[in-house]
């Protein structure tokens, strides 16, 4: 994968997501990009052409799909953006990952105990 064309977005925030590949050490050559047809509201420019962009990160494995813009040249800038984001272990993100992952492995245990006082 080739990094993406500024698209609309600022210098700012193109220079903040080079930066951030160079921090992580994401090499963009494990970056698997396909482009799929659009789906939900928008009418039928939105599902008939392939603007929804899927970038795969092979060694992890993380998966994005993003399509919040009709343009294909701006979903890759900010799919891009999310994967790196998930890929960084001290962003917001990843944090609030790991939160909800604990969340759910707490009730379970709850819902285990329980089972087996009623039991």
């Amino acid at each position: 994968m080739k990094l993406p064309p500024k698209s609309n977005l600022t210098d700012k925030k193109y220079s903040k997501i080079k930066k951030l590949i160079e921090d992580l050490g994401v090499n963009l050559d494990d970056i698997e990009e396909k482009f799929i047809a659009g789906g939900g509201r928008g009418g039928q420019k939105i599902n008939k052409s392939t603007s929804t962009v899927q970038l795969k990160h092979i060694p992890t494995g993380t998966i994005i799909k993003y399509q919040k813009h009709r343009e294909r040249a701006m979903n890759r800038v900010l799919a891009l953006r999310e994967l790196l984001e998930k890929l960084n272990p001290d962003s917001k993100k990843a944090k609030k990952i790991e939160k909800i992952r604990k969340q759910k492995q707490r009730r379970k245990r709850r819902a285990i105990d329980e089972k087996e006082d009623l039991v």
